[in-house]
């Protein structure tokens, strides 16, 4: 990549029942908290959200974070199953639209704590930890050198 940050950006943390979204200024300097979508049930009614939402903060690159195993790094059914449905999801977005992955081990533990930290219990703590968990992906990969990058 030419410029390792052509624009802003867009993280997200896929799970089973939410997704995760976090935004980066155009500097790629900071991530943060954006949205959580909730699972509808229907993949392409999900990307179509994302999609939304990639125009709407005009991102120019999204880093969707990967689960590898924590024991060695291998690629297990639950991260074979982000980067099918993120392939699926690259095949959507608008021509220029860079996609890339990040090793996303011990990020909700790491959103967790950051609640902990300021308080946040119950329904908005089950909101936020995806967001979070999105913006931990999308700054780690920020704060990692170029050639750490990931793309599948």
């Amino acid at each position: 990549m030419a410029d390792r940050f052509p624009g802003r950006g867009l993280g997200i943390d896929f799970g089973t029942k939410r997704i995760g979204v976090a935004l980066c200024d155009s500097n790629g300097t900071l991530a943060t908290p954006y949205e959580t979508v909730q699972r509808s049930g229907n993949v392409a009614s999900d990307h179509r959200r994302l999609l939304a939402l990639v125009d709407e903060a005009e991102a120019a690159f999204v880093v969707v974070g990967v689960p590898y195993a924590l024991r060695d790094g291998s690629v297990g059914a639950a991260a074979e199953a982000i980067l099918e449905e993120s392939e699926v999801f690259r095949k959507v977005l608008p021509e220029g639209c860079e996609l890339h992955f990040q090793d996303e081990r011990l990020t909700s533990v790491t959103a967790e704590q950051r609640l902990t930290e300021m308080g946040i219990k119950g329904p908005r703590r089950r909101q936020m930890v995806d967001q979070i968990a999105a913006a931990v992906i999308l700054q780690t990969w920020i704060d990692g050198p170029a050639e750490s990058t990931t793309d599948h």
